[in-house]
Order: C-alpha cells, then sequence, then structure tokens
C-alpha cells in the first residue's frame, strides 16, 4: 500500500461518497397515501392502455386516464413512474411507486403475492394469427407452436400449459409486429387488447382464431399488506356507478371494457411515416444530447478513475491487494450488464440503499467500465519497458512521479485505441438504462412507436443517432493519437 498513488486514493474516496450518497434516501415509513401523492408505476409504450400521446406529448390512455380518475376521487396528486412491463413488479416491490396500472390481469398467484384491487376492465382470452392462417383454431392447436407474449404475463404461462414455445416480447404490439412479420405463429392475449389495436391501425393482416374460455381481469397492483385496497376499491366501484370507467373505455377502446357491444368513435388521424420521423427528431436528438451523452461521459470518466486504481492494484506487490483487484474484475467481467443494473437498483434497496435511475446508470457503468478497462490500462502500463522505470529512478523520480510523467503518458498512446472501443460500446450499453427508469434515447424512440406501431421508423432513426455519436467519438481517437505520437521515441 505504500506505492498505492494518489489517484487511486481518489477512486475509493469517490466510489464510497456515491455509494453512501445513496444511502439516505430510504423510504419513510408512513401509509403511501399519506404524503398526499398516489405514485402509479405504468410502461408508456403499451397502447392504448398506457402511451405517449403524440400530438400533447403527456402520457395518455385508459389505464392512465383510469388512474388519474382515482386518484381524483380519493383527493390525491397522481405521479406516474414509467417502467417497462418486465422491471415492473420488481420495481413496485423496491418502493419505486406505490401501485402498477398497466392492465394487470387478477391471478391466484399474483394475490398471493401483491395486493389486487377490484377489476377495471374485463376481456376475454383470444388467440391472434395471421388472416391467411387457418391451422389454429383452438387452444390445443397452439402445441409445438411459438406464440408471443410478455414473459411475466398471465398469457404467458397460457400459452406454456397448450404445449407452445413463448418467445418473449415487451407487450402486445411488439407481439403483433411479431405475428405479422413470421417470427411468431399466434399471439395469446386479451380481447380487449386486440380490438384497441384494430380500432387505431384497422390491420386486417390479422384477426381472431378462437377463444380460449378464459375471461381476464385486470385491476391496480400494489405491495402486499399496503393498505391501498380499500380506498382503491371505493374509488373504482365510484368510476363504475357515475359512468366514469365507462366513458374512459369507450373512448381508448371503442368498446366497454366489461364486453358490452362496441360504441362508434371517431377516427383518429394517422401520419405517414416521415412525418412520423420528423416530428422526433428534436425528441430524439434531445435524450442523446441530455440523457445518453452525458450517461456515457460521466460512466467513462468515473470508470477511467476505477479502472487505474484496479489496474495498478493488479500490478501490486502486495498479495491482498492485488487479489481485491483480480475479484473486483472476474465478477464485473463474468456477470452480464444488466444484471448489474438489476442488482444496484432493483435489489439494493431491499436493504435500504435507494438510488436515483440516472444515478444507479451511472454507478452501474462506471463499474462495469472500471472493470474492462482495467486490464487495458494493465497490460499497457506492462508494455512500456522496465528501462524507462530505471531511467525515472536514476534522475530521482519516485514510484508516483515515474507513473504521472513517464509511464502513464507513454502507455496513453498504447490504451487509446481499445479504451476507445471500450467508450464506443458504453454508448450503446446506456440503451439498457430504459430498464430502471432512465428515459434515454432508445426508450424516447419506443415510447414515440408504441402508439404508432411504426417500429421500423423510430428505431432506425435511434440508430442513426447512435451511429452519428459513434462517428464523433471514433473521429476524437483518431486527433487523439495522432497528438500522442509525440511521446514516440524517434
Amino acid at each position: 500500500m505504500r506505492h498505492l498513488p494518489r489517484a487511486a486514493l481518489l477512486a475509493v474516496v469517490m466510489t464510497a461518497a456515491v455509494l453512501l450518497g445513496g444511502c439516505g434516501s430510504k423510504s419513510d415509513g408512513g401509509g403511501p397515501l399519506a404524503s398526499g401523492v398516489l405514485r402509479v408505476g405504468t410502461e408508456g409504450t403499451y397502447a392504448p392502455f398506457s402511451f405517449q400521446d403524440p400530438a400533447t406529448g403527456q402520457l395518455a390512455g385508459y389505464d392512465v386516464d383510469v388512474a388519474n380518475a382515482a386518484g381524483q376521487k380519493l383527493g390525491k396528486k397522481v405521479e406516474f413512474v414509467q417502467t417497462p412491463w418486465d422491471s415492473i413488479f420488481a420495481a413496485l416491490e423496491a418502493n419505486r411507486f406505490d401501485v402498477v396500472a398497466n392492465e394487470v390481469t387478477i391471478t391466484p398467484e399474483r394475490q398471493s403475492k401483491y395486493d389486487l384491487s377490484e377489476p377495471y376492465s374485463v376481456g376475454e382470452g383470444v388467440i391472434i394469427t395471421r388472416a391467411n392462417d387457418d391451422s389454429i383454431t383452438s387452444l390445443a392447436d397452439l402445441k409445438g407452436k411459438t406464440a408471443g407474449a410478455s414473459i411475466t404475463s398471465n398469457w404467458a404461462q397460457v400459452s406454456r400449459d397448450a404445449g407452445a414455445k413463448v418467445a418473449p416480447v415487451e407487450g402486445f404490439t411488439q407481439a403483433i409486429t411479431l405475428l405479422n412479420q413470421g417470427r411468431v405463429d399466434a399471439v395469446v392475449n386479451d380481447s380487449i387488447a386486440f380490438h384497441a389495436y384494430q380500432a387505431e391501425t384497422n390491420n386486417q393482416s390479422v384477426k381472431i382464431s378462437a377463444t380460449i374460455g378464459e375471461k381476464s381481469e385486470q385491476g391496480f397492483a400494489a405491495r402486499k399488506n399496503s393498505g391501498l385496497l380499500p380506498e382503491l376499491n371505493r374509488a373504482i366501484d365510484e368510476l363504475k356507478a357515475d359512468g366514469t370507467l365507462a366513458a374512459i373505455s369507450q373512448k381508448y377502446l371503442k368498446a366497454n371494457a366489461t364486453g358490452a357491444p362496441a360504441a362508434g368513435g371517431a377516427e383518429a388521424g394517422h401520419r405517414t411515416v416521415w412525418q412520423l420521423i420528423a416530428d422526433n427528431l428534436w425528441p430524439l436528438a434531445k435524450a442523446a444530447i441530455t440523457v445518453t451523452v452525458p450517461l456515457t461521459v460521466i460512466s467513462f470518466i468515473i470508470g477511467l478513475v476505477i479502472a487505474l486504481a484496479v489496474a495498478l492494484g493488479r500490478l501490486s506487490k502486495n498479495v491482498l491487494v492485488s487479489n481485491i483487484a483480480r475479484f473486483y474484475i472476474s465478477i464485473i467481467r463474468g456477470t452480464p450488464l444488466l444484471v448489474q443494473l438489476f442488482i444496484i437498483f432493483f435489489a439494493l434497496p431491499q436493504i435500504g440503499i435507494k438510488l436515483e435511475p440516472f444515478l444507479a446508470a451511472v454507478i452501474a457503468f462506471s463499474l462495469n467500465v472500471g472493470g474492462y478497462a482495467a486490464e487495458i490500462i494493465r497490460s499497457a502500463i506492462q508494455s512500456i519497458p522496465k528501462g524507462q522505470w530505471e531511467a525515472a529512478e536514476t534522475i530521482g523520480y519516485h514510484y508516483a512521479g515515474a507513473l504521472r510523467r513517464i509511464i502513464l503518458p507513454q502507455a496513453a498512446r498504447v490504451a487509446v485505441p481499445p479504451l476507445s472501443n471500450t467508450l464506443i460500446s458504453l454508448v450503446k450499453d446506456t440503451s439498457l438504462a430504459s430498464t430502471i427508469l432512465v428515459t434515454e434515447l432508445l426508450r424516447t424512440a419506443q415510447v414515440a412507436a408504441a402508439p404508432t406501431f411504426e417500429f421500423f421508423a423510430l428505431y432506425g432513426t435511434a440508430a442513426v443517432y447512435y451511429w452519428i455519436i459513434c462517428l464523433v467519438l471514433s473521429f476524437g481517437q483518431s486527433r487523439l493519437e495522432h497528438r500522442l505520437e509525440r511521446y514516440v521515441a524517434r
């Protein structure tokens, strides 16, 4: 430890400060509604139940309006937290919000683990196929077929029980897209979702080929023993009694949510693909500028500090320090980045450490960069001839001075190309932050695509933005390499 440089100590102090900073964000002991705010988790990409209205840019949809109406009945302000479906229950348990309003189907398994309200929508299970496919006319015909479904939904389990292979998707619209593309044979879902999709798109390439005789009831979900059910159920009963629930259903589903005959509705205006892309150029650019790029830069800088400390630890003659550095690298390189994100964001709150989404993403990406870049920096330092160390010692430099003035400038030239690749990979890895509630570039594209079903156009536009960012970084890499040529012996 005697020769541990100040950079390593700085890295330790910064990491400790960041981690301790999140310890103060613990949930209070009061009831969720005591604050006057009802926090509601919803996807924001599941039209027509929860989506971003293209006209206003605001969160809208059947479930969104029901949650707002329930909050009004309870006299509470409603705050929405947009969360991908496959992460929504983990976020609920981590106390990121109080209830889920996202067409949560009421099942015995969920009732045993969560507080589920009375249903505010009721549908029937259906099998959806391509219009020209007559091979599936019953649930039994799904055996050996591939069905698209959200992996944590009850429809996925229905498909498995029928002998189908389940292709995991993020939501109904993506499942229908895969069906149209021939990537899955069928989609098992709720009749309400299908009719809402048809009302929006008038897509004649898919059809309901069979019903499965299973009713689905959807309600709010809260943590077990939350104490919210009496008030939520009272609000739902009042919304049913005064006709508010039926009116919301007609507005978004063009049918009664209880299965009554559909009522007429005004046709929604449709934009061309090019208009859609043009309307979302700035929102996507803004997400890239304000979230994706800062997240990348901050994480990379902190990651480099961590990497330098870990690399020097690997080179240390102290066995304990060296082994700790080896263990850290092994953990980071041996576990998926997505798992690391989930542990920091969803698991730490269970031991009292609750971090904001952006901060959690910075910590996860920084630690990940630190693990990979440490080996790059270590190999770059070891590539410098030992004679350089000896020469530095001869002219009076101590360890830290020789490292800073002689070794690192030369090692930097060797490390720049692989470190640049790490930076470019980090730009693309930031798309994973959408799973922990960070609305970055990809998440913005998903939100824009959800109500229009134009996934190719919006995802393609997002890909162009990622490409431009990486081109700029590649240009910067070449300029930096040119400047570092001065350290090459002639």
